[in-house]
């Protein structure tokens, strides 16, 4: 089988395509896999912030209409960058065993989050980063930060911004967690659904190629993946909105922490449930309920700063 995969340029996109690509080198009845690098509407609109352009499901959607227009076979994804709700005929046939979680403090000389100075202005153009930062120290300045991870490192450098905060899967599979200052734990700072999942899409109706793909999929990230996207789900919350979950296995039990905020952190909503990892979808089902009925709906609907 000849399979092609849709991707983005920037050198995380490569790097994550070029990963799945040797693991399905490996499998039986593959032929040859290319890559096949294009620009997304997300990679070209760096001077406005995502949720006034359409949020990150810009990064997908021409990766989508590759595959119906049958020049690609596959994309890869970073599954924090997937819109909840798929459009209709595709899906996410594989999830690849999670690296880490955790979001990063990065800073030009390695000091760390209560050493900032008062008012120091931390690059993000996430507004689940925003409002956690801003509910641990509301003196903070959040200003949009856009572009590829080295744009994001330069723009750091320069003296642009005090503090950047990106995710620490992203810096380490790139060999950059040298520039990692701090790694943020999940009390101070949830992540985004699935951050650090790279997921492969494909046309539902691909039997074939999902047959395949279902050899590449880890059972554990697959069910943490499950909870944390349903509650997103629940909530209508976009990749952009202030919505944070993170799922972690306890042999058969799962555990499910979720956050929701006002985007100038003046108020976060938090959850945690327990249950069968089997339910995975269920409990974040209601993890979500349970966030609605303290007014998460409320919050989501206030907009950002």
């Amino acid at each position: 089988m000849r399979i092609r995969i849709a991707t983005r340029k920037s050198a995380l996109a490569l790097w994550q395509a070029e990963y799945v690509a040797r693991e399905l080198r490996d499998l039986p009845g593959v032929s040859t896999v290319e890559l096949v690098p294009m620009t997304t509407r997300g990679d070209e609109v760096l001077d406005r912030s995502l949720q006034d352009v359409g949020g990150k499901g810009l990064f997908i959607k021409e990766l989508e209409v590759a595959m119906q227009a049958g020049t690609a076979d596959l994309a890869v994804h970073s599954m924090k960058d997937v819109p909840a709700e798929l459009p209709a005929g595709f899906c996410i046939a594989a999830v690849l065993p999670r690296a880490s979680f955790a979001d990063a403090l990065l800073t030009r000389d390695g000091r760390k989050f209560a050493e900032l100075p008062d008012a120091a202005v931390i690059g993000s153009s996430s507004l689940r980063r925003q409002a956690q930062l801003l509910a641990l120290r509301a003196d903070l300045q959040v200003k949009p930060l856009r572009g590829n991870v080295n744009t994001r490192l330069a723009k750091l450098a320069d003296g642009a911004f005090d503090a950047i905060v990106l995710a620490c899967a992203g810096l380490e599979r790139l060999g950059l967690e040298r520039h990692i200052s701090e790694r943020f734990d999940p009390e101070r700072m949830l992540p985004a659904a699935a951050q650090g999942v790279i997921g492969i899409e494909c046309l539902d109706g691909n039997n074939e190629l999902k047959a395949l793909l279902v050899q590449l999929d880890d059972a554990a990230t697959r069910q943490t993946t499950i909870a944390e996207r349903a509650v997103a789900r629940r909530l209508r919350a976009s990749c952009q909105s202030p919505v944070a979950s993170l799922a972690t296995l306890h042999g058969d039990d799962l555990t499910l922490l979720a956050l929701v905020a006002r985007a100038d952190g003046s108020r976060v909503l938090r959850e945690e449930i327990t249950g069968s990892s089997a339910e995975a979808g269920e409990l974040g089902i209601e993890v979500a309920d349970r966030l609605l009925a303290r007014g998460a709906g409320e919050l989501l609907a206030s907009g950002h700063l």
